[in-house]
This record gives C-alpha cells, structure tokens and sequence, in this order.
C-alpha cells in the first residue's frame, strides 16, 4: 500500500495527546469503578441480588437514549469555546461529584431506601457522565483529518485509559480489607470521593487543552432550544439514519459488537477458573492472584500490544491490522487451556526455572512486605510459599491484540468514517452522532454479554452454593471460557473483510473535501 508524510498541520502536540489521554482515563476509570464497587451492594449494604442486577441493568437502558441525544446537541452547538469543550468541562465536574453522591449510601437505611436513591441518583449520574464522555468521543474524531495521526492519537488515548485498568482490580481488595477501613461500607464511600475528586481534575483537561476542528464556518447546524424540540428530535432520527446507511461504519459496529460481546461474555470466567479449579473453592488460596491477573493484562495492553498495533496500522493499514491483531488474541484465547492447567504450573514451579522466579520475587516482597506494611498496603503482598501460578500470564500478551487492537483501530477508522458521510451527507459534521451510535453498539453488546454470561455459566452446571465444583463443569467453563471468544473473533474477521475504507481512499476523500471546503 502507499504511503505518506503526516503534514506537520495535522500531527497533534504532545500537550493535548496527554490531555486527551487524561479524558481517556476517567472514561475507564469511572465505569470501572462503578462495575467493581457494584459488588458491594450486596456485600456491604445487604442489596438484594435481583434489586441489585436491577440497579446494574436500569440504568444502562437510559443511557441508551441519552447518548445520541448529547451527540447530536454537541453536533450542533455553536459557542466560542467550540462544539465539545464546554460540555466535557461541566461534565467532568458533574461525573466527578455525581459519582461521589451516588456512593455515600448508609448500610443502616431500609433496602427499599437504598434502592431507590441509588437508581435515581445513577440515572443522574449517567446524564452527567453522558455529557462528559460522549463529545469526548467526537472531540478525538476531530482532533486531526490525518488518517496515520488519528491512529496514532487513538493509540496514545487508550494507552492511558488502560492506566484506569490496572487500579480497578485491586478496588475490590482494598475496600474488603480491614486494615484499610472499619468496614467495607465505608471503604465504598471514601474511596468513591478519591476516585470522584480525581475524575474531576483529569477530567476537565482535554476541554482545556484540546482542540477540535474550526465550527466557525459549519453550516446547517441546527437550533438547540427547548422550542425546538420537536424538530431537533426529528433531525436527530433523520441523522441516526443516515448514520445507519454508512455501510463501513455498520461493519465497524458489528465487528465491535462481535469482539466485545464475546470478551465480556467470559470476562469474569477467568476468575472462577483461578478460584474454582486452580484452588479448589478456595478464595484464601487464590488470593489477589485474579487482581493480579487484571492488571497484568492492563500493563501489557498499554505499554507492548497498543505500541505494536500502531505501527501495524501504519505500515499495512488499519483493516489488514486488526484482522492480523483479532487472530492474535484467537491464539492467545487458545493458550489459556494450558496456562491455566495446575499440573503444568505445578510442574513448571519445580524446574530450576521456576524456582529462582518465584526466589527473585519472594525475596523482592521479603524486603517490600515492612513497607507495604506501614502503608496499610498488605493485600498488595504476593505469598510464594506456595508458587506462584506463573503460566495464567502466558496468554496475555497475545489475548490483548483483541480489545487493544478493538478500541485502538475501531476510533481511528469511525474518524474516517465520519470524513465519508461529510463527503455523502454534508454539513453539519457528526462526529458526536457517530460516537454516541458507536458508544451505545458496546454498551449493548456489554448488557447482553452479562446476561448471557450468566446463562453460560447455568449451561455450563456452575452451581454458585457450592465451593466444590464438579470436574465436568469445571471443564466446560475452561472450554467456555476459550472457545466464545474465539467464535465471535472469528465471526468479526469475516464482517471486516470486505471494508474498503483504505488509506488512499481516505485521503481521496479529504481532499474532495478540502477543495469543497474552499481550504488551502
């Protein structure tokens, strides 16, 4: 394929990569957050479990609408500060102390009471949260009109968002440590005004820093008025349609919809793998060995697998790259049938190998243990007594050429696809109704992957009473746990196949645009 020089016009400064990426980082940590300390509902404030899938599945349903509602205002906003900024500074604010409010429940209030302020405070919340991370969305398809640099910002961007990731593990060891709080409840409600306060500062950067393409000159923007309401709510379904007719960002959804349904179907299954059939029930003998787990994904994502995937896009396209990085993680899936067999970990812990391994790092938390200590930061202590598993990180690095891969690549292709409906469709520009669209695909197929989760796990004979599980189950999750996300993998190579969007043709349309635009 060809290839070009990024005009020095179109590369974005370091200053607004960072405070893009910083956007990034509370648009991972705050439903990261919000996902781990969901389990406290029940733990730590006796939530029902059905009240409590309520309050996970409610919320998302309204955030369904009002994703395309904030994406097509931020569309058509006129202001000097430009279509996305004012709304990412006020809803960064918002989200921050939003998600503080949302946590300062009281264990001794009536379950009933706890319900409800929690669902209506979470459908707050996401209004806030919406406002925030939906014209951050656009704002990054707008940053550059080059089809190199857009992958390289989107690498950049999630390579700090996976930052958020390696801290949310180890959410759920922390608040359950009494050496840290009195009690998990309030471990819940001072730590959310850590992760709020932090969100609000990191969060307001890129509306400071950033900035996104001239509006000035945009044409056929609508009025947002509460007058107009009934007119906007009609151009806001004319523009989900036409959204809808753009046939590569259709391929863009379903491959997504594919990638992450199918990761997220058996995203807690690793977990019950480490617990159920690596150490027999026995949460004590896993240990932080699943937190672990997360957060060494996380750091390879970001700093090996990210990097990687960038220079592929770069240097054979972004298409050829995410088929390439999508078998990758189809391999990877694969090894975990081996990483995570006891026998073989057990084996591997007995070679001469294996044993200096598990010296170097008994010997680095003997002299870290005292500190960590004095830190009250116990639970981040590794036990070797026992061995560490060390093969459960074999299939990482491969495994995370999927999500890396998705988020990376998926961005920077819905940038161009954007420069492809301005070509078609005209003005206004609709990044934010791309984004949202593209936002609300995930957010579906995140809903449905835990109901069907869940079904899996029932299919599979996992019995959640039992600390024992039966040796047929157990290897029916491993399969499970390999084989789903292999198939969906599998599948969204074939809806990618055939997407046409390459960098020549990308750049044939910017410059049809250029000339329409009547820029130099």
């Amino acid at each position: 394929m060809a290839h070009y020089k990024t005009a020095e016009k179109d590369k974005v400064p370091m200053l607004q990569k960072a405070a893009f990426g910083a956007g990034h980082l509370v648009n991972n940590l705050l439903p990261g957050a919000l996902g781990f300390f969901m389990f406290f509902l029940l733990t730590a404030f006796g939530m029902d479990p059905f009240l409590a899938g309520l309050l996970g599945g409610l919320p998302r349903i309204f955030d369904a609408i009002t994703d395309p509602i904030m994406g097509f205002i931020s569309d058509n906003t006129k202001s000097r500060f430009g279509r996305r900024r004012p709304y990412i500074f006020v809803g960064a604010i918002l989200s921050g102390i939003l998600f503080i409010v949302l946590w300062q429940l009281n264990e001794n209030n009536s379950q009933l009471y706890n319900f409800w302020y929690f669902l209506i405070f979470s459908m707050i919340y996401l209004i806030g949260n919406t406002m925030f991370s939906t014209p951050l969305i656009g704002l990054g398809y707008e940053m550059t009109s080059d089809y190199n640099e857009r992958t390289r910002l989107m690498a950049f961007s999630q390579t700090v968002g996976q930052i958020a990731w390696m801290i949310v593990p180890w959410f759920w060891v922390v608040i359950a440590d009494p050496d840290m709080f009195a009690s998990q409840a309030v471990g819940v409600r001072q730590l959310s005004i850590i992760v709020g306060l932090a969100c609000m500062v990191l969060g307001i950067m890129p509306a400071i820093f950033c900035k996104g393409i001239d509006a000035s000159g945009m044409e056929n923007r609508k009025k947002i008025t509460f007058k107009s309401l009934f007119s906007n709510l009609k151009d806001l379904l004319h523009g989900i349609v036409l959204v809808s007719k753009n046939k590569p960002f259709v391929r863009l959804c379903g491959a997504t919809f594919l990638v992450f349904n199918g990761f997220q179907m058996v995203a807690a299954f690793s977990v019950y793998i480490i617990v159920f059939y690596m150490y027999q029930g026995s949460y004590d003998g896993a240990g932080t060995w699943p937190a672990w787990f997360s957060m060494m994904s996380a750091i390879i994502t970001a700093f090996l697998v990210i990097p990687i995937i960038s220079a592929m896009a770069n240097k054979w396209g972004k298409r050829n790259a995410f088929i390439l990085s999508t078998i990758i993680s189809i391999i990877g899936y694969s090894l975990k049938w081996w990483g995570f067999d006891t026998t073989l970990n057990d084996a591997f812990n007995k070679t001469q190998f294996g044993q200096s391994l598990n010296q170097v790092v008994g010997g680095l938390f003997d002299y870290l243990n005292p500190v960590l200590d004095n830190l009250h930061m116990s639970w981040f202590s590794i036990d070797t007594s026992q061995g560490i598993p060390w093969l459960i990180f074999l299939p990482i690095p491969l495994m995370a050429f999927g999500i890396g891969g998705l988020f990376t690549l998926m961005m920077s292709m819905t940038a161009d696809v954007c420069d492809l409906d301005e070509l078609n469709n005209g003005m206004p520009r609709k990044e934010g109704t791309f984004g949202a669209i593209y936002w609300w695909m995930v957010k579906l197929g995140q809903a449905i992957a835990l109901v069907l989760g869940g079904l899996v796990l029932k299919l599979v004979g996992f019995n959640q009473n039992e600390t024992i599980q039966a040796a047929e189950t157990l290897t029916r999750l491993r399969i499970a746990d390999i084989v789903i996300p292999s198939i969906t993998a599998f599948l969204a190579i074939l809806v990618m196949w055939k997407y046409d969007l390459t960098e020549e043709r990308a750049r044939e349309i910017k410059s049809k645009l250029v000339a329409r635009r009547g820029e130099l």
